[in-house]
C-alpha cells in the first residue's frame, strides 16, 4: 500500500498540469480542436496561436503548424499574411502536405476573387486521398468559385458537398442546391448531359421538372412531390425537402372576400390614386389583354376625367415624360404582338377603399381589420410603405410602391412600376441578349444614379461585371454636341455599395471594393438610354457619328423614349433601336390600349399607372401563390410577372424594336 506522502506528492506534482490545461481548454481561442500531426481534420484555433507553434516547433512538424496557420489566415479574411506563409513553406513536404497546401491555394484565390484560377487549381487536386473535412473544404471553394452563376459543375459540388454536412449546414446545401437548379435556364436545362450513374442528380432534375410543369397548379404540385418522394425515398431531397418545396405542401390560399384598397384620394397624389383604382375595378369586372373590352368603372366614387401630369411621386411609376403634341394611338407601324392571358380573375370579393391622406396608416389598417379585410391593396405612396414594416399587421399586404430596403416579411408583397424596377429588366434583357460591356446614358441627378444603381445591382447579379454611367444633358445641350463630334463611348463605373461575401471554411469573409478608373473606354457593346423622344432623336444619330458598323454597340432604350404615332422618318432613323414597354401600350390588344389611352388624353404615365391597378387586382387574388411559390407567375398588363425571395414583384417588359420602318416584336 502507497504511503499518505507519496499519494500527496504526487497529487501536487500534478495539480499545476491539470490546472493548465484546464485553462487552456477554457480559452476557445487559442486551444485547437486539431494538433500539428492532423493538417487533415479542423482547425479551430486562430492564427496567433498556430504562428506561436510553428516559432516553437521542432523541424519535423514546422510545416504542419505553418499549413494550421495559413488555413486560420484565410479564415480570418488576412490574405497578405496567408500568401507570405504559403510562399515561404519548404520545399521538402510529405505528399499530405501538399495536398494541403494545394487545397490552401485555391482557397486563397478564391477569397482573393481570382475565381478562374482557383477553378483551375481545384480541378489538379486528387480527391480520394483526401479527409472528410478537406473534401468538405474542397467543395465549399468550388461552389464560392462559381459565385452563384447557375452550372452542372456548381450543382455537383452541392451535391458531394451534401453528405458531409449536418443539422443547419445541411438544410442550407438543400437549399442552395435548388436554388441554383431554378438558376437554369430552358436551354441549359435541356443541353444537360449527366452519367448514368449520377442518381441523385438525375433526382433533383425530375423534381425541377416536375416542378416546372406543376408550379401553376398547387393541387398537381402537392401531388407531384409526393410521387416523386415515394420514386426517389434516398434522394437527400426527399428526406428533408428544400425549405421552399416544404413551402408548397403547406400552402394554403389567401382570402381575397373582403379587399382593402389604400390610396390618397386627396391632394398632388390623388390623379395618380384615381388611375390605378380605375385599373383595378376594371380588372375586377372582367377586363383583361385578352377579353372584350367593356367600359370600365370604378370601384367607388366616379373619378373626374384626368388632368395631364408630367411627373409621378416617390417612384410610384416609370417617368414617361407626355408631349403636349402626342399624337392619336391608333399607330401606323403594325406591331405583332403574341396575345398574353391573365388568369381569370375572382369577381366575387368586396372591395372598400381608404384614403390614406386621411389619417395615418397604422390607424387605417387597424379600421380596414375592425371592418372585416382580408387582405390589403396599398399604399401608394412612398412614406407609407416605409411604415408598413412597423405596423405589425396580421393582414396580407400587397404594397404598390417598394421601401428603399424591403425587409422580407411573411405577409406582405411589393408591386411598383419604378424607373429602378425598368432598369432592372433591362438588365436582364441585355445580358439575354449576350452583351457584356454595356455603357448608360441617363439624365444627370439623383434621378440617373437611382436607375444605374438599380441597373448596375441587377447586372452583377446575372453575372456582369462593370458597368459603365455617363450624364446626358438637355435638348439644347445635345444639339451643340453635333458640332464637337457626337458623344463619346466612355464613362464612369456605376458604384455599386452592396459588396458580395465568400465563404471560406464555414466563415463568410467580405469581399473588399475593387478599385477602379475613374474612366474606361473602348470595347462598348451595349447602350442602354433612358431619354426623351427628343433627347433620342439627336442621341442615336451622336452615336451613329463617332462609331463604325463594325463597332456600333447594341442600342437599347426604356420606355421613357417611346413615342406612338411616331412617322416614318422617326421609325427609319432609329433602326435597329430595341425599347421596352408594357404589355398594354405594346400591341397586346389595340382596341384595349386605344380606349385607356382616349380615357387619359394620352398621358401614357396614367395609362401606365391603369394598368398597374389591373395587375394589383390580379396580384392581390393570387397574393398566396407570388408570395408562397417560387417561380411563380402571372402574365399581366404591365408584364409577366414574378416575385423576388422577399417578395418584390418584378416585371419582365415587352421588348420592340426599329426595323425597315416599322415596329417588331423582339424574340
Amino acid at each position: 500500500m502507497l504511503s499518505s506522502t507519496f499519494v500527496r506528492t504526487k497529487a501536487g506534482r500534478l495539480l499545476p498540469v491539470v490546472l493548465a490545461a484546464l485553462l487552456l481548454a477554457g480559452c476557445p481561442g487559442r486551444a485547437p480542436q486539431t494538433t500539428a500531426s492532423n493538417i487533415q481534420g479542423e482547425a479551430s484555433a486562430n492564427s496567433d496561436y498556430y504562428l506561436q507553434q510553428l516559432q516553437q516547433s521542432s523541424d519535423d512538424n514546422k510545416a504542419d503548424w505553418q499549413l494550421l496557420a495559413i488555413r486560420a489566415l484565410i479564415r480570418e479574411g488576412k490574405q497578405a499574411q496567408a500568401s507570405e506563409q504559403l510562399s515561404s513553406l519548404p520545399q521538402d513536404m510529405t505528399s499530405t502536405q501538399q495536398q494541403e497546401q494545394q487545397l490552401l491555394n485555391a482557397e486563397l484565390q478564391v477569397a482573393d476573387k481570382n475565381f478562374a484560377a482557383a477553378r483551375d487549381s481545384l480541378d489538379k487536386i486528387d480527391k480520394n486521398s483526401l479527409s472528410s473535412n478537406q473534401l468538405a473544404r474542397l467543395y465549399q471553394a468550388q461552389i464560392s468559385a462559381h459565385q452563384g452563376l447557375a452550372s452542372l459543375t456548381l450543382i455537383r459540388a452541392y451535391i458531394a458537398q451534401e453528405p458531409l454536412l449536418s443539422a443547419k449546414e445541411h438544410q442550407e446545401n438543400l437549399d442552395n442546391t435548388w436554388q441554383t437548379l431554378l438558376g437554369l435556364t430552358t436551354a441549359g436545362l435541356n443541353s444537360l448531359v449527366i452519367n448514368a450513374d449520377e442518381n441523385v442528380l438525375q433526382g433533383w432534375l425530375d423534381l425541377l421538372r416536375l416542378y416546372q410543369e406543376n408550379k401553376q397548379d398547387t393541387n398537381l404540385l402537392k401531388a407531384g412531390i409526393k410521387d416523386w418522394q415515394n420514386r426517389y425515398p434516398l434522394n437527400p431531397a426527399a428526406k428533408s425537402l428544400p425549405t421552399q418545396l416544404n413551402q408548397v405542401l403547406n400552402f394554403t390560399q389567401a382570402s381575397t372576400s373582403s379587399i382593402a384598397l389604400l390610396l390618397p384620394l386627396n391632394g398632388q397624389a390623388k390623379v395618380f390614386a384615381d388611375a390605378i383604382q380605375q385599373g383595378f375595378a376594371a380588372a375586377k369586372g372582367g377586363i383583361t389583354l385578352a377579353a372584350p373590352v367593356q367600359s370600365s368603372q370604378p370601384v367607388n366614387n366616379p373619378a373626374p376625367e384626368m388632368p395631364m401630369v408630367s411627373d409621378n411621386i416617390d417612384g410610384a411609376v416609370s417617368t414617361s415624360t407626355p408631349q403636349a403634341d402626342s399624337v392619336s394611338v391608333d399607330v401606323e407601324q403594325p406591331v405583332v404582338a403574341a396575345p398574353i392571358t391573365t388568369p381569370p380573375p375572382a369577381a366575387t370579393g368586396v372591395v372598400k377603399v381608404y384614403d390614406t391622406s386621411s389619417q395615418p396608416l397604422p390607424a387605417l389598417l387597424a379600421q380596414a381589420q375592425q371592418e372585416g379585410a382580408t387582405l390589403v391593396v396599398g399604399p401608394l405612396l412612398k412614406p407609407d410603405v416605409e411604415q408598413l414594416a412597423n405596423t405589425n399587421t396580421t393582414l396580407n399586404v400587397l404594397a404598390l410602391n417598394q421601401p428603399e430596403q424591403p425587409q422580407d416579411s411573411p405577409n406582405i408583397c411589393f408591386f411598383a412600376l419604378s424607373p429602378e424596377d425598368e432598369a432592372r429588366d433591362a438588365a436582364r434583357h441585355i445580358w439575354q441578349q449576350q452583351k457584356r460591356q454595356p455603357l448608360l446614358l441617363l439624365p444627370n441627378g439623383t434621378f440617373g444614379d437611382r436607375i444605374a444603381k438599380a441597373f448596375a445591382e441587377e447586372w452583377q447579379m446575372q453575372g456582369g461585371q462593370t458597368v459603365l454611367q455617363q450624364g446626358i444633358g438637355s435638348t439644347s445641350e445635345l444639339r451643340q454636341m453635333v458640332n464637337r463630334g457626337g458623344i463619346r463611348l466612355t464613362g464612369t463605373p456605376v458604384n455599386v455599395q452592396a459588396q458580395q461575401s465568400i465563404t471560406i471554411a464555414g466563415l463568410t469573409i467580405p469581399s473588399q471594393p475593387s478599385d477602379l478608373p475613374v474612366s474606361i473606354e473602348g470595347s462598348i457593346d451595349a447602350v442602354y438610354i433612358v431619354a426623351t423622344p427628343d433627347q433620342l432623336t439627336l442621341i442615336k444619330p451622336l452615336i451613329d457619328m463617332t462609331t463604325n458598323s463594325r463597332s456600333k454597340p447594341a442600342m437599347f432604350a426604356s420606355s421613357r423614349s417611346y413615342q406612338a404615332g411616331a412617322g416614318p422618318d422617326f421609325r427609319l432613323e432609329m433602326e435597329g433601336l430595341q425599347f421596352s414597354d408594357i404589355p398594354l401600350l405594346s400591341g397586346a390588344n389595340p382596341q384595349l390600349q386605344q380606349q385607356v389611352s382616349r380615357q387619359f388624353g394620352n398621358d401614357y404615365s396614367l395609362v401606365r399607372l391603369y394598368a398597374m391597378g389591373m395587375d394589383a387586382w390580379t396580384l392581390a387574388n393570387h397574393f398566396a401563390e407570388m408570395r408562397q411559390l417560387p417561380g411563380f407567375q402571372v402574365s399581366g398588363v404591365t408584364g409577366v410577372l414574378t416575385a423576388s425571395p422577399n417578395c418584390v414583384i418584378n416585371r419582365k417588359l415587352t421588348w420592340l424594336q426599329y426595323r425597315r420602318g416599322m415596329v417588331v416584336p423582339v424574340y
